[in-house]
């Protein structure tokens, strides 16, 4: 590992912690890998997270930190990936702690969700002194790095000792609760003098066309989430979409025996959102690419039976940034299937929303300023649910503004 850690110039500019969501000192970290003052290297990242084994395996890396490596533009750019996992799994394999709390405060504050950004606000706030308390809906921590990101790409036990350092700040754990049914937000706000909410946007989009409600229609976000897949076995599968979702629901129901598992994309592979590396892990375990279709109709009695497709050209629209898909007329044809899975985006449950009484922006997320408050000053916003960038690292600061801006809430107005 020294020696991917020597390939690193230590650029005074740090272009690439200009790149990375978190603002990682990586040269300082990566440094100190080179001298094998590895828990120093440890230190200095825990500064600005607390997910380094997570991060560091998962992050589209090329269109974050890696991306803007100076070390890019004539060859390959550092593993700044591989770096972090290191130490983090270092970390891990010598229990190293976390770093102490700052003086003990004795304000409460309660956290819905115990995803990234979750996770990342609830450390950074018992580091400070505060008592808190996250509220999960589920029997475990991690939200959609346990029930979204396949064990395929970030192992479960290393998934387990991340979480576990952190609980182990002192930080307390309510599973199996639900906002608005097993605990309200009265009652939150009654108990606890802030309250963050974290709980993601996991509802899958739906595309609005003829045969979505067909059976055999599936989500690409509750399938990852509720493990509750039909049986693959012989069968052939479309996922729609271009993200990580559709990558890790493609790869997932390839491994469970289909048939045949292709991905149908609008756009042209260079546009898709998905990190490079999942989309080649995808092409070499046999998932096959449909670029440029677009997905119009699904076809069936009760039960899917076919798709239509049609053909797409890119174009240049004036104000758009990048080039727009539009179906090309007469190219249309059909592919039998037997399940469809939509992975073209999320939303927030809105079931739960609903009995928040909290103003909502025109996508139906929850409007929140730059403090990370919301319409209720005693309630903040973070991640997902308040429709920030979609990857672990952007929702883990995210959750880490709002501790910071919590803090300066609580104590301005909690004296």
């Amino acid at each position: 590992m020294e020696e991917k850690a020597n390939y690193c110039l230590n650029c005074p500019t740090k272009p690439c912690a200009t790149g990375c969501p978190l603002g990682n000192d990586i040269p300082s970290f990566i440094k100190n890998i080179k001298e094998r003052n590895y828990k120093k290297a440890y230190n200095i990242l825990l500064k600005t997270t607390v997910l380094q084994s997570v991060c560091g395996r998962i992050c589209p890396h090329m269109k974050q930190c890696r991306g803007k490596c100076v070390r890019g533009i004539k060859g390959e750019p550092v593993e700044i990936g591989e770096l972090e996992t290191f130490v983090g799994d270092m970390a891990i394999k010598n229990q190293w702690e976390i770093n102490k709390l700052e003086e003990k405060d004795d304000k409460k504050i309660a956290i819905v969700g115990g995803g990234p950004a979750g996770l990342t606000a609830a450390a950074f706030l018992r580091r400070k002194g505060y008592n808190v308390t996250i509220y999960e809906k589920h029997n475990e921590l991690g939200g959609l790095l346990s029930h979204g990101i396949p064990e395929f790409r970030l192992p479960r036990g290393i998934l387990h000792n991340v979480i576990e350092k952190i609980i182990n700040l002192g930080i307390n754990v309510k599973y199996n609760c639900v906002l608005g049914k097993d605990i309200t937000m009265e009652q939150l706000k009654k108990e606890y003098n802030a309250v963050l909410l974290t709980f993601g946007a996991n509802i899958s989009a739906k595309m609005g066309i003829e045969g979505e409600e067909l059976k055999g229609v599936y989500g690409g976000n509750e399938l990852l989430e509720n493990n509750n897949h039909p049986d693959y076995n012989g069968k052939t599968v479309v996922v729609n979409g271009g993200g990580n979702t559709a990558m890790d629901t493609s790869r997932t129901i390839n491994r469970m025996g289909a048939k045949k598992v292709y991905v149908v994309y609008r756009r042209a592979r260079e546009q898709m959102p998905a990190e490079q590396k999942e989309i080649d892990d995808a092409i070499k375990e046999g998932v096959e690419f449909l670029f440029q279709n677009n997905i119009v109709k699904i076809i069936g009695d009760k039960y899917v039976e076919k798709i239509e497709c049609i053909k797409t050209e890119l174009i240049k629209v004036e104000g758009e940034t990048r080039l727009k898909p539009v179906n090309i007329d007469g190219s249309n044809y059909e592919i039998p299937v037997d399940y469809v899975v939509m992975a073209v985006g999320a939303k927030p449950e809105e079931e739960v929303l609903e009995t928040l009484d909290l103003k909502r922006n025109k996508w139906g997320y929850i409007e929140t300023g730059e403090n990370n408050k919301t319409s209720d000053e005693k309630v903040f916003c973070a991640g997902d649910i308040s429709g920030q960038t979609s990857t672990v690292a952007w929702a883990a600061r995210s959750g880490r503004n709002a501790a910071e801006n919590i803090d300066k809430y609580l104590k301005k107005n909690c004296l």
